[in-house]
């Protein structure tokens, strides 16, 4: 996964150097446009909140930020995937877009409905792609907003949480922060993964 190129050094030195505004920009990318797919969305979150631990960011500020950004980044991928409709699966692979994420990720959306807008936030590559199959599906806007802001709270504020308060919890833990990240990335493939799986098998 494209996440794991982005080493706990090479994490922390771009958080500390671009603050808040470079953290809920990566965030807008990865869910909002079509380049933000090889972004480390929970290892960056779970760092930043590693770091506000450290008292280098006020927690709140940027749990509420990362939730904003993330809710706005869906929405323009949403508006997007809705003004370009089955035009997208027509569109020729490049660098930064490959046809197959988009399936894999309307084939996660026509499996679980619209919770696909709550769960894909914690799938790496899904979650860029999901909001865009929402809006190719016309899926209702009212209703897809509720779940935006649903699966964008809980994101925002589990992982970054996550990251703040095992650092109190376990004094240290810097030194196995690289381990952990690891095992997020890992964690968060295995359903993606798994499905793409299935997708084999079900082929002659």
């Amino acid at each position: 996964m494209i996440d794991s190129f982005f080493t706990t050094d090479t994490l922390i030195a771009l958080i500390k150097a671009t603050g808040y505004l470079g953290i809920w920009a990566a965030i807008f990318a990865e869910t909002g446009l079509l380049v933000g797919f090889f972004l480390p969305g929970d290892s960056l979150l779970f760092t930043a909140g590693f770091l506000a631990s450290q008292c280098f960011f006020n927690v709140w500020i940027l749990c509420f930020g990362i939730f904003i950004a993330a809710v706005i980044g869906d929405n323009v991928g949403y508006a997007f995937g809705k003004k370009t409709g089955p035009m997208i699966f027509k569109r020729e692979d490049s660098l930064f877009f490959h046809k197959n994420n988009l399936i894999r990720a309307r084939n996660f959306y026509e499996k679980y409905g619209a919770i696909t807008i709550i769960l894909a936030r914690f799938m790496p590559i899904i979650r860029t792609f999901a909001p865009i199959v929402a809006g190719i599906g016309k899926m209702h806007y009212k209703k897809f907003v509720a779940y935006n802001i649903i699966g964008g709270f809980l994101w925002a504020f589990s992982v970054t949480l996550a990251g703040y308060y095992l650092s109190a919890i376990f004094p240290g833990i810097d030194k196995y922060l690289t381990w952990i990240i690891l095992l997020i990335i890992f964690v968060s493939i295995i359903p993606p993964g798994v499905q793409f799986l299935k997708e084999i098998k079900k082929r002659p």
